[in-house]
């Protein structure tokens, strides 16, 4: 299906963003040049930090609207932590700290970590085996000049926005990839995108209020605003995920005494590769979703941990592999443009994660938004999760920043690129060659690492007397029965309250276990699906 033309609003305001005339973005070859124009990173423990210290000139860009009337209660009452408020002192000539309970690092018990990681181009596990570079921390490796971070630094506290090393890093790699087109926006370290949500929910939404999201979305989410008293409202979806039109429409005829709430003002959505569908929306699909964010004034919760899971196009079994990105730059402008790179209103928070693309463990990730907007974050971290651990930081730095820099990084994620598309061709292969086409149905995903198969429950021998519901948990039994945990689609459904489906659905992923694996458990998934259905 086509993605649909953008969607005609007068709109106060620029609404065009391709009519705004941008300074040119940070490319990674002027990364080094442009730290050698701002000198070398002094940055000790809890120091203050801000992604304007490391962003381009802004001038001729728009500053980003204000949200003062949809900031929470909560969040509005949160005041500056005391403590870390005092650590701007720590930088005076001079001073001896008795104040702060920052521990000395003498007393850390940890004196150096090592790490053994890929040589770019050698990313694949046998050749990181063999060739890979082991990087090295020590405690005093700024004192002694060997590095700007170390761990005298890592272990200790630091401040709610994260370490000023990684703020750096991921300030560059925003404006490489995104290049926000208003002047205010920053950057916040998260302990992954689950918490930031968390966060967000708090900072936006009061209890009873409605949440936007695709009719089908990450469960995670919506297990995260119910014990807040806040829930989802499902809108219809395309193979290109939400339908605008649909959102413009509940929007519109919004009647606020018969749903019992107030208009919906957030809207959650997972662009690409959503999760649980597999749905990629095209950029003609995001502006016309951003406008209808804009006509009603939307704030965008924009979670992207797929975005770099963009994969080769589907040709088919027996056809040529379509080849790799021939560089970075090509790499980079084969990406479907983001939310953020659109948000000339400063509307949208982005939510970016190493888990999907570096490892889930590493509990490590980042906001980008307007610079109110992560004030309120950061206000957020500093009396809950304050940071993400400082070895993780640590790791990532010495791996991102010092070993493989933006050009490594890039190489490493075209190179994740080629291993999901292959992932994606044997599930794909296995579900062609094992499913019963006439029952089964499917989009081969253009992101992420879910497919989602339809089911034509109407063709159950006892359609006419069992819901979907209970037609979903039989399929399901029946597959583990068989050998197979593939995840039901009612886990992901938006509302959750009197859920009626009027469809079947279950989601496998081609990201957990082997080509041979995978075949076989689609092989078993047909076996139990023959049986249920008569087949």
């Amino acid at each position: 299906m086509a993605p649909p033309s953008a969607i005609s609003y007068d709109i106060e305001s620029v609404t065009d963003t391709e009519a705004l005339v941008l300074p040119d973005p940070l490319t990674v070859n002027g990364v080094a040049s442009r730290r050698a124009k701002t000198g070398k990173l002094v940055a000790g423990t809890a120091a203050y930090t801000s992604s304007d210290l490391f962003k381009s000139s802004t001038a001729g860009k728009p500053k980003a609207k204000r949200w003062d009337h949809y900031i929470s209660v909560e969040s509005k009452s949160r005041q500056p932590s005391s403590l870390k408020g005092a650590a701007r002192y720590l930088k005076t000539p001079g001073l001896i700290s008795l104040g702060g309970g920052l521990p000395l690092a003498e007393n850390f018990p940890i004196e150096e970590i090592s790490v053994k990681v890929p040589t770019p181009p050698h990313f694949k596990e046998k050749e990181a085996i063999k060739t890979g570079t082991t990087l090295s921390a020590g405690k005093y490796d700024v004192s002694e000049e060997k590095s700007v971070y170390d761990l005298s630094i890592a272990l200790n506290y630091s401040l709610g926005t994260g370490s000023a090393q990684m703020i750096r890093w991921v300030t560059e790699h925003t404006e490489i990839v995104c290049n926000p087109p208003y002047a205010d926006w920053q950057c916040a370290l998260t302990v992954g995108s689950t918490s930031a949500l968390d966060q967000a929910f708090r900072m936006l939404c009061e209890r009873g209020d409605y949440i936007l999201a695709e009719q089908y979305t990450f469960s995670s989410a919506v297990e995260t605003a119910l014990p807040m008293g806040v829930k989802f409202l499902g809108i219809k979806m395309d193979d290109q995920g939400m339908i605008p039109e649909v959102m413009d429409e509940i929007l519109s005829n919004w009647d606020v005494k018969a749903r019992g709430a107030r208009k919906p003002f957030v809207l959650y959505t997972v662009p690409s590769g959503q999760n649980p569908t597999g749905a990629t929306q095209g950029v003609a699909r995001r502006r016309a979703i951003y406008k209808v964010a804009q006509k009603h004034d939307v704030y965008i919760l924009e979670d992207e941990p797929y975005y770099f899971l963009q994969m080769q196009p589907y040709t088919g079994q027996n056809a040529p592999d379509v080849p790799p990105p021939a560089s970075n730059e090509e790499f980079l402008r084969s990406l479907v443009p983001t939310f953020l790179s659109m948000d000339i209103d400063g509307r949208v928070m982005r939510m970016d994660s190493f888990s999907k693309v570096i490892a889930p463990g590493t509990r490590c990730g980042w906001i980008t938004a307007s610079e109110q907007i992560v004030e309120r974050f950061v206000r957020a971290n500093e009396t809950s999760v304050q940071n993400p651990s400082g070895l993780s930081q640590m790791v990532l730095f010495k791996m991102l920043d010092e070993h493989w820099g933006h050009d490594g990084y890039l190489k490493w994620l075209i190179n994740l690129r080629m291993e999901y598309t292959s992932r994606r061709d044997v599930l794909l292969a296995a579900c062609e060659k094992y499913l019963p086409r006439e029952l089964v149905s499917w989009n081969p995903p253009a992101a992420g690492m879910f497919l989602w198969l339809t089911v034509d429950w109407r063709k159950h021998p006892a359609a006419k007397t069992k819901s979907i519901l209970e037609i979903e948990e039989e399929v399901f039994l029946a597959a583990v029965e068989q050998g197979v945990l593939v995840s039901r689609g009612s886990w992901f459904s938006a509302e959750r309250e009197n859920f009626v489906p009027t469809e079947l659905f279950f989601r496998a992923t081609f990201a957990a276990a082997s080509a041979d694996k995978m075949s076989e458990a689609i092989a078993r998934f047909g076996i139990a699906l023959r049986g249920i259905f008569g087949l």
